[in-house]
């Protein structure tokens, strides 16, 4: 029998099952969307699906061509050929039968006929089971590594010996974190100890797969587990060593948390999607690293303990370095180094806040408001519950004394009055640097009091302008 939530999947690949057993070849999904329909997670409407088979790339696309809508063939080389059907897109990829060689990036691919060999081959054994679909009558589920069993176990395990799985493709033990954390799993032994034998091989990998996989990971619901897996396995080491050197206590007489204790759980208040629904990756990224300027920074003070001062301008400057050598686009690089610099903006401003406080703080976020506030709120992870309320009042008092003073001025887009034309022609002067010396004089006019208005804010400039000029 069927399961119902199984039918709609079944209903969306059958013209792809009906052309396959038509051709006399096999036909299986594979990998996680039968995870996922074990454990009953909907599929999602443009999730692609993935599908295996013991026919070569050719076949598959004699075969798919009458029943797709479209098809193409970049990953033919490696044995996978995409198609839309019913709106759906599939992978469909020939059974494989490759091994990674020792300090190569790239697999040998060689194709197999033997569905339980491409199995062998997969990460993970929750990940390593198909279920057939014939032409007629009932799919089954292959199972040779028993995922099935691990997944009702919360257990986590490869197909073959671990050091031989990542071995063959170290970012698998990358990709344990994100499982570890996204699926509640616990690793097995041999699994960790694989991990911590094989971590440098990691070296290999290239950065920009690394950063996706970061990426995946920080943006379950929970990364706690997986993030401390990094640290504990040593592999964090290899891509993000920030991260392992911040296991430093904040008291070392008191022994109060550390700041990777402190991170771990700033990361995880920090929301894993927004209201969109998309992932939050920037934010939950600059939690990550907001503090990761504190070990080069940390002194101590008699009567104070540790401190760690200007360590969110030393972290910016370590957040840039870092996301650029895993290859983040320069966009996302410059927001979360922006968070990272202003995540201690907000405790600046101890005796309330000015109009002129405000619009200082909207403008230094620059189009990063609400991301600079929900860091600064979830950057709050004491356990003094009239420490936390007090800090939870003042942010709600910033957020009440932006949207009053929005109503009065255009905060979202604080520039001066004038442009560098009015500058320009109302002083005579030609391009150069005293037209920037006197807008910046205008936009601080602006910051400290407000609109001014064009007929003030000449007369503001002519004023500056005397000073300027030699007596």
């Amino acid at each position: 029998m069927v399961p119902e939530r199984l039918r709609e999947v079944l209903a969306e690949v059958r013209p792809l099952a009906d052309a396959f057993a038509a051709s006399g070849r096999s036909l299986y999904l594979v990998g996680g969307i039968v995870r996922d329909q074990l454990l009953r997670v909907p599929l999602a409407p443009g999730v692609d699906i993935d599908l295996t088979t013991d026919a070569r790339p050719p076949d598959i696309k004699r075969i798919v061509g009458p029943v797709a809508e479209a098809m193409w063939a970049q990953g033919e080389r490696f044995g996978t050929i995409g198609c839309k059907v019913g709106g759906r897109a599939f992978e469909i990829t020939t059974h494989r039968a490759e091994a990674y060689q020792p300090g190569s990036r790239k697999p040998d691919v060689r194709f197999g006929d033997d569905i339980e060999v491409d199995l062998s081959r997969r990460d993970f054994t929750v990940n390593a089971m198909a279920l057939t679909l014939p032409g007629a009558g009932e799919p089954q589920l292959v199972d040779p590594f028993d995922g099935a069993a691990d997944l009702a176990a919360r257990r986590l395990r490869t197909p073959l010996d671990p050091e031989v799985s990542f071995t063959d493709d170290p970012l698998r033990m990358l990709r344990a974190a994100r499982f570890l954390a996204g699926y509640g799993l616990v690793p097995d032994e041999p699994l960790v100890r694989a991990v911590e034998r094989l971590a440098t091989r990691l070296e290999i990998v290239s950065p920009e797969r690394i950063r996706d996989e970061l990426d995946r990971l920080v943006v379950v619901e929970d990364p706690a587990d997986g993030l401390w897996f990094l640290v504990d396995t040593g592999l964090a080491e290899q891509f993000l060593p920030e991260l392992p050197a911040m296991r430093l206590e904040q008291d070392p007489v008191h022994h109060h948390k550390d700041v990777l204790a402190h991170t771990i759980a700033v990361v995880g208040n920090v929301r894993a999607r927004t209201d969109d629904g998309s992932p939050n990756r920037v934010v939950r990224l600059a939690a990550l690293l907001h503090d990761v300027g504190k070990p080069k920074t940390r002194s101590f003070q008699a009567g104070k303990g540790a401190t760690f001062h200007h360590h969110e301008v030393v972290g910016a400057r370590m957040a840039r370095d870092r996301m650029q050598a895993l290859r983040y686009p320069n966009e996302v690089v410059d927001q979360v180094t922006r968070l990272v610099f202003l995540h201690l903006r907000f405790h600046t401003y101890r005796l309330g806040w000015t109009d002129s406080a405000v619009r200082r703080f909207v403008r230094d976020a620059d189009g990063l408001l609400a991301e600079l506030i929900e860091l600064t709120r979830c950057d709050c992870t004491t356990r003094n519950v009239r420490k936390a309320r007090m800090l939870g009042r003042r942010m709600d008092e910033l957020e009440e004394r932006i949207a009053e003073l929005q109503e009065r001025e255009e905060l979202a887009a604080i520039r001066p009055d004038l442009d560098g034309r009015q500058v320009m022609e109302h002083l005579g002067v030609p391009p150069g640097p005293v037209v920037g010396r006197a807008l910046d004089h205008l936009l601080e006019l602006r910051l400290e009091e407000g609109p001014l208005g064009e007929q003030e804010a000449l007369h503001r400039l002519d004023r500056w302008w005397a000073e300027q000029s030699p007596a």
